[in-house]
């Protein structure tokens, strides 16, 4: 066996289980649940409408690299959204469909860290684990980069050595953030292109929560834009990761794409060849006609609005909790241990919420996660109303 799989952690949701083993919540009360971040509201007609009509593609076998039509919609999309130069894409080279970003995150590793050198890849802290395994099972190693309340819960790339930023291969980027909610500024996306210039890593942004905002006049930048910004319109060392799963609540179409820089989505198709992923042709279609359409995200971030401002005005006099700038969670505060607080609201409130200690590292004697719980408001308005209820009972008690 591959020695690097018993440097895995286990996943947030095993610890949970075990943190909650033996408890038996309270009867009178239905489970709800902010703790897991799938989306919850249906998935759009238009989307299983284009599934069901193209299932005769299923008789095909499809390209890695996906049909022209899907690389055409992802491309048109993306210039649109960001802001993009016309014709900065290439669809031929700079375009990858995949299946869900997750799949996309973990193989990327796989394919450009070079294990022969003492390489490093940094990543937030808190963050996604998949960018953590994806290091350990590459053979690198994963530097935790603190996002806490003083720098807007984002990275801050000055507090990283030199030493540090000469074996970077690469970093992954969240924003905006699972599970802070916050989003990099374009100076901080500026300074680190910078950085990759000076010491030639690879910068992984994964945007999954792009479309997901509360300002509706002011979307989150991506890495895409602020690098053409910059007269980096050949996005070199730059890639992007987006999906439908959030977009256009579709978690089980797995289905988004890869874009930027060609020389290494070049080397990415080979590897993914060799992985045998290839999107099926109807979840192409379904993807087309997802990527085509905004309203149905217009109308998709209308409802998190309706929910982040019910559930704070019930939170915010209780607890340090603020409204994220983008994404579906809530990174709030909390005055006691934050496993004692998950585990002990499970038992009184049949609330399921994820500890923040369970999303971070420590590193230096701290886990910026500590005392903190990640709430995801994907259930439906009247449960994350019932849930943030709970949380005030369960802290007024």
């Amino acid at each position: 066996m591959n020695p690097d799989l018993n440097k895995l952690q286990p996943y947030p949701f095993q610890r949970i289980n075990a943190l909650k083993k033996g408890i038996t919540p309270p009867a009178n009360k239905t489970l709800v649940s902010l703790a897991i971040g799938e989306p919850k509201h249906p998935t759009p007609d238009i989307i299983l409408h284009a599934m069901r009509d193209n299932l005769s593609g299923l008789a095909h076998y499809p390209l890695t690299k996906g049909s022209t039509e899907l690389r055409q919609a992802i491309a048109n999309w993306l210039t649109h959204r960001f802001k993009l130069p016309q014709n900065s894409l290439d669809i031929e080279t700079q375009i990858l469909p995949v299946n869900g970003t997750r799949e996309a995150l973990f193989a990327f590793a796989q394919a450009v860290v070079d294990r022969s050198k003492k390489a490093k890849v940094l990543m937030p802290n808190p963050f996604y684990q998949i960018y953590e395994g994806a290091t350990l099972l590459a053979g690198a190693e994963p530097v935790y980069l603190p996002c806490t309340a003083d720098n807007n819960f984002n990275p801050d790339f000055n507090a990283v050595d030199e030493a540090t930023w000469n074996h970077c291969q690469l970093i992954y980027l969240c924003s905006p953030s699972n599970p802070t909610g916050a989003v990099i500024s374009i100076e901080a996306m500026k300074q680190l292109l910078n950085l990759a210039e000076k010491h030639d890593f690879i910068i992984a942004s994964d945007e999954c929560y792009s479309e997901i905002y509360l300002d509706e006049d002011n979307p989150p930048v991506g890495l895409l834009d602020v690098a053409a910004q910059m007269g980096n319109t050949d996005y070199k060392r730059c890639l992007v990761f987006h999906s439908l799963s959030k977009r256009s609540n579709a978690p089980g179409l797995r289905s988004g794409f890869i874009a930027g820089d060609a020389k290494i989505l070049t080397k990415f198709l080979l590897y993914r060849t060799y992985h045998g992923c290839a999107m099926p042709p109807s979840t192409q279609a379904s993807s087309i006609t997802a990527w085509n359409d905004e309203q149905h995200v217009i109308d998709n971030r209308t409802q998190y609005r309706q929910k982040f401002t019910a559930v704070l005005d019930i939170l915010s006099p209780i607890m340090d909790v603020k409204k994220p700038d983008a994404s579906f969670y809530l990174w709030a505060g909390t005055k006691i241990n934050d496993e004692v607080f998950t585990r002990d609201i499970y038992a009184q409130q049949h609330l399921n919420i994820i500890p923040g200690s369970y999303l971070s590292r420590q590193v230096n004697g701290i886990n910026p996660g500590k005392n903190r719980i990640r709430l995801a408001l994907v259930a439906t308005l009247e449960e994350c109303i019932e849930g943030a209820n709970r949380i005030k009972e369960f802290i007024n008690c």
